[in-house]
Formats: structure tokens, sequence, C-alpha cells
């Protein structure tokens, strides 16, 4: 096998650094263990942001989140980890991160985290016809 789980996220130049743009990534196959049992949990995570001078480059993304695959964490801990390493990463602008974690025990849990960058205004909604 060619390719690892790693925890470097590699980064690419913002093609239009002056215009705000929503980039949106779908991460339907995540996966940790609980550290209660051990079990694998899965989600799907959705990745939204703004940002500003760079971007994260999708494969470095996909083996970033590889690298928990066999790591115990607590939906909200895992959560907070992700964005704080992608942000890190990338000093967006703005950063949300929703994870939609499949049914454990009858109970669904979702966490949302997010980031703003406190000199950024988010422009004003167009609402169209």
């Amino acid at each position: 096998m060619t390719t690892q789980p790693t925890d470097v996220l590699e980064t690419f130049p913002n093609p239009r650094p002056g215009r705000d743009f929503t980039i949106r990534i779908d991460i339907p196959e995540f996966t940790c263990l609980c550290p209660k049992t051990g079990q694998p949990d899965f989600a799907t995570l959705t990745l939204e942001y703004v940002p500003d001078q760079l971007c994260v480059e999708l494969k470095s993304l996909k083996l970033y989140m590889w690298m928990f695959r066999d790591r115990g964490a607590f939906h909200e801990a895992v959560t907070n980890e992700i964005l704080d390493h992608i942000v890190a990463a990338t000093s967006p602008n703005f950063m949300r991160l929703k994870a939609n974690f499949n049914v454990r025990g009858g109970i669904y849990t979702a966490v949302i985290a997010e980031h703003k960058n406190s000199n950024w205004q988010a422009p004003a909604l167009v609402q169209l016809p």
C-alpha cells in the first residue's frame, strides 16, 4: 500500500482571495472507535468554509480522516479536534464542521462546531425571488 494515514493537512492558494465563496466537502465514510466499548462509530462529516488565503487539499484531507479509524474518541471531542486542525492549516474566514454520527443504542448524535475569523464580516444574504 503506497498511502498511509497522516496528520498532515496540505493546502493550496485560494484561487479567488478577494471573493467570499463557500466550499462544501462531504465526507460520508468517517470512522473512529467508541472510547468506552472499542466498537466502531461511523459518521458523515460536512465541512463548509469560506477560505481566506488557503484551501485544504482533498487527498490530504482524506488521509487525515483515515488517521481516526483506529482511535477512540468521543463524538464531541473528535469533531472539535478536526475543526481545530483544519482551521490551523488554512486560517479560513469561516469554517463549520457538522458530524452526523450513525445510530448507536437507539441514539443519533450530531455535533456542529464553528470557527469565525474575528476580522471577517460575513456578506449580507441575498434573497432571490
